[in-house]
């Protein structure tokens, strides 16, 4: 077991059985002219989180460790999207709309994609999810037990919805989670704080959250040594 300096205490990494999880760091959400900025939001807050990211997911990749990314995408005839989904809210242009870079949140358009400094490697695990969480109808939890998963690090946007909703459903399900600060972001600071407070309330009542410095000191701390 790894010590990982976290709030609200340690948190026991366990090697070959920890898998790191990209929460739909992708264009749509990301990049002006997706889903994120027709609603009006600042997408450069999540953009400015993408080399922290890079270097979490590097970190995995370094030690051969699995690693899961997800987008939150629907299928072209928007069978798998609620009406209710796309008629809430006043957004510029609705999911499954045309938008600069195709239709939005839709399976295969280029504003679905992942960001190309995050881009999956071959053998990593890619979800698309038509839900905020990433174990709605995708099969996910299936995957990560039959690989003998029981620990998630957690990265990804934005911080209350997907990321939160998917660390919430993990926990149910028994996964030990923890989210990794500078590895997530909110169009709205407040919200993220609050997000972060709410999941190490009550003695880690959804997880834990470390910084990406004491996950690599960490890290490095146990190989020295072992």
């Amino acid at each position: 077991m790894v010590s990982v300096k976290a709030r609200p205490y340690d948190f026991m990494l366990k090697p070959g059985k920890t898998a790191l999880v990209v929460i739909d760091m992708q264009r749509d959400f990301i990049e002006p002219g997706g889903f994120g900025d027709a609603l009006g939001n600042d997408v450069s807050r999540l953009s400015a989180i993408i080399p922290d990211t890079a270097a979490l997911i590097a970190l995995f990749r370094e030690r051969g460790w699995p690693i899961v990314h997800t987008r939150e995408a629907h299928r072209t005839d928007l069978s798998d999207c609620p009406p209710s989904k796309i008629r809430r809210g006043n957004a510029a242009i609705k999911i499954g709309e045309e938008g600069p870079m195709g239709r939005l949140l839709v399976t295969g358009e280029p504003g679905n994609q992942i960001v190309p400094d995050l881009a999956p490697h071959t053998g990593e695990i890619v979800i698309d999810k038509p839900g905020k969480g990433m174990f709605w109808a995708t099969g996910l939890h299936e995957k990560l037990r039959g690989a003998g998963i029981t620990h998630l690090v957690f990265a990804g946007v934005t911080t209350e919805v997907c990321v939160q909703t998917s660390m919430r459903e993990a926990n149910d399900r028994g996964y030990e989670c923890l989210l990794i600060e500078e590895a997530t972001e909110s169009y709205f600071p407040e919200f993220k704080a609050s997000t972060i407070e709410m999941i190490v309330a009550q003695g880690g009542i959804v997880g834990w959250v470390a910084s990406l410095d004491d996950l690599r000191a960490a890290l490095e701390e146990a190989e020295a040594t072992a």
